[in-house]
């Protein structure tokens, strides 16, 4: 059995889940930035700790056969991403049908895509008032929702929970292309 695990820098994942969350009307409450940051990090959200999640999969990716992916990585170079997947699934693709998979999936075309974007989630189950689903896909927003004492913490709590793992994070595709 192959797995692929796509996964997100989390100070992104985290601006995504917030917004997300307020979409939720089943959660029936409202919660503020702050209060939802200080809930993420302390992995106290549905779903768990992202750290956890992250770093158990991670440890286990060669137990399970899984394909590791970031989700900036195939912002950066959606093509080669897909060449990966196709390599590990074992499916041959000829160039126009590698075309078709990268043109497809492309955030510009998934967000119009209602299969992909979600618009046919009931509203009981998925405010559609209060957000798309599929809401902006930049890497590096999570710079317009924290604080720079959040931004401290969060790092220090990434470096604690972390540290011993060989991810390189990539928080943003402008500091990368800088380097």
């Amino acid at each position: 059995m192959e797995i692929i695990y796509v996964c997100r820098n989390p100070k992104d994942a985290m601006v995504s889940f917030y917004h997300f969350f307020k979409m939720n009307p089943n959660l029936k409450c409202t919660i503020n930035w702050e209060t939802f940051f200080n809930l993420f990090i302390s992995g106290k959200v549905i779903g768990g700790s992202w750290f956890d999640h992250i770093s158990g999969w991670y440890t286990h990716k060669e137990d399970f056969n899984i394909l590791f992916l970031k989700y900036e990585e195939m912002k950066k170079d959606l093509r080669s991403a897909v060449l990966k997947i196709c390599t590990f699934v074992d499916i041959k693709l000829n160039e126009k049908d590698i075309d078709t998979v990268v043109e497809k999936a492309t955030f510009k075309n998934m967000k119009e895509d209602p299969l992909a974007n979600y618009t046919f989630i009931p509203s009981d189950f998925l405010d559609h008032t209060k957000g798309n689903f599929l809401r902006k896909g930049i890497v590096g927003d999570w710079k317009n929702m924290m604080t720079v004492a959040q931004n401290e913490m969060f790092d220090k709590v990434y470096k604690e929970k972390m540290g011993d793992l060989p991810i390189k994070v990539l928080w943003d595709l402008k500091e990368e292309d800088a380097s």
